[in-house]
């Protein structure tokens, strides 16, 4: 990812378009909108911002001038430029903030529907959690020994789907390597943020919009999606 698609995607309802483009197929603007529970208008808006910055396409072979539909160009975003984080601090900072929401939101709606899940589905849901006292070199090696067993795995496209063992169902795995290093040293060393974030506000998912949470991390420090869904 460049600095333009840094800011692109510094929005979170354009990472949540492009989850829903990678996750769900080609769709027009109203369908995104539906799902997002937004103004065709507006979702119109974010799609072409992010057709300007390389991440979606017109898909010609669907529709026509009036009844536009549009494609994800990449399965995934990768986000593991330190220069350009520095370069661009607060474009970073609002885009993985929308994808922590997002992902916080598809744990929500899982959490929402496990009750009806069958038995053997909602024996799987899993919510860990691993303290670790690691150095940033082994932190770094956890995350690539994470995403190589995870190639390991059938990944979820329309080509794995057509051939995959019956019973077989969508499954996010998110991932994330929280560094908690406020242990080692005083407030007033840690850098500031000019923004920070507020826990409880994040955004509200309609029950029309369906998991849609971004198929795009791999963000500096986070697993490769999704993000971005």
């Amino acid at each position: 990812m460049d600095a333009k698609g840094l800011r692109a995607l510094a929005h979170p309802v354009r990472v949540r378009v492009l989850g829903m483009l990678r996750k769900h197929g080609p769709s027009t603007a109203t369908g995104l909108a539906e799902r997002l529970g937004v103004k065709s208008g507006s979702a119109s808006y974010h799609v072409r911002q992010l057709a300007a910055a390389g991440f979606v396409e017109e898909d010609t072979a669907r529709g026509n001038a009036r009844d536009r539909w549009w494609r994800a160009v990449h399965e995934m975003t990768s986000f593991e430029d330190p220069e350009l984080f520095a370069q661009e601090p607060e474009a970073a900072l609002a885009y993985l903030r929308s994808v922590a929401a997002a992902y916080t939101l598809r744990t929500q709606r899982a959490l929402h529907e496990l009750p009806l899940m069958p038995t053997a589905w909602r024996n799987t849901f899993d919510l860990s959690d691993w303290p670790l006292r690691l150095t940033p070199e082994e932190a770094d090696t956890l995350q690539r020994e994470l995403a190589a067993l995870l190639t390991r795995y059938r990944r979820d496209t329309p080509e794995a789907a057509a051939t995959a063992p019956e019973g077989a169902a969508r499954v996010a795995v998110i991932t994330h390597i929280v560094p908690e290093l406020s242990e080692l040293s005083e407030p007033s060393e840690l850098p500031e943020l000019r923004e920070r974030p507020d826990p409880s506000a994040l955004p509200e998912l309609p029950e029309s919009a369906g998991s849609g949470g971004p198929a795009v991390p791999s963000a500096p420090g986070t697993a490769s999606d999704p993000v971005t869904s």
